[in-house]
């Protein structure tokens, strides 16, 4: 079969079966229930669903919702592998819906299509099949991502997960593996580097778009992050 990726809507009439292609399924507003393997619940935007060739699937979702479906005959080593048949998506991944969304409402270009399925497979590939983020913790992961240069104090972080700090803090770690600021230096080192191999910014800019006023602790951080100073980066 062709690899083909659209964007459905589904009803809330249950629908059960199979199919002998892989398909992807990607909520952009609104959820999908689905029941597929030993998995049984909600799928929402900033996550995926794998549904493998010849595994019956059931589901239902609200007429308004949206998804990118990728029906595919060949998987990522990384899903095909995963025990896991929802999971989180990152940030780039989650853009790239919105850009493919857009495309495929514009215009039928099958040049832009094929090249479209290539990047989201590509990108695809990228993902760490983890298990789901509860949703207090991705709000906080949404308003991180969104607000990468502010200051991010614990008690902030807390109140948008309406959690107090402990119970914050003690989530936050059983579903990532790491602490809130972990977790924000990471994003934060990453962005960096990315902006200095793919800009010509200079990095007091960039350590100013990290969310460092102090050049000079941003680069002993960086260092320290990736065992190289700034000046040291290169392609």
């Amino acid at each position: 079969m062709p690899s083909t990726i659209s964007i459905r809507s589904y009803s809330r009439q249950k629908v059960k079966h199979t199919h002998d292609f892989h398909q992807i399924v990607l909520p952009l507003r609104g959820v999908i229930n689905i029941e597929v393997g030993q998995f049984k619940g909600k799928v929402a935007p900033g996550e995926c669903v794998v549904i493998k060739a010849h595994s019956l699937h059931h589901f239902t979702a609200e007429a308004q919702a949206r998804f990118v479906v990728a029906d595919m005959p060949t998987l990522p080593a990384n899903i095909s592998l995963s025990t896991s048949p929802a999971f989180s998506i990152n940030s780039p991944l989650l853009h790239y819906l919105r850009f493919i969304e857009s495309q495929l409402e514009y215009q039928v270009n099958r040049d832009i299509e094929n090249i479209c399925y290539q990047n989201f497979f590509a990108l695809l590939g990228e993902q760490r099949p983890l298990k789901q983020v509860e949703h207090r913790i991705r709000a906080v992961l949404e308003y991180i991502d969104a607000h990468i240069t502010h200051v991010m104090p614990i008690a902030a972080l807390a109140k948008i997960a309406c959690l107090s700090p402990t119970q914050f803090k003690k989530l936050f770690k059983v579903q990532l593996g790491i602490t809130p600021m972990q977790y924000v230096i990471k994003l934060r080192m990453e962005k960096a580097q990315a902006l200095i191999i793919h800009t010509d910014y200079p990095t007091q800019i960039i350590a100013e778009q990290v969310g460092y006023s102090d050049y000079a602790a941003f680069s002993r951080r960086f260092t320290q992050h990736f065992g190289l100073p700034p000046s040291k980066i290169t392609n």
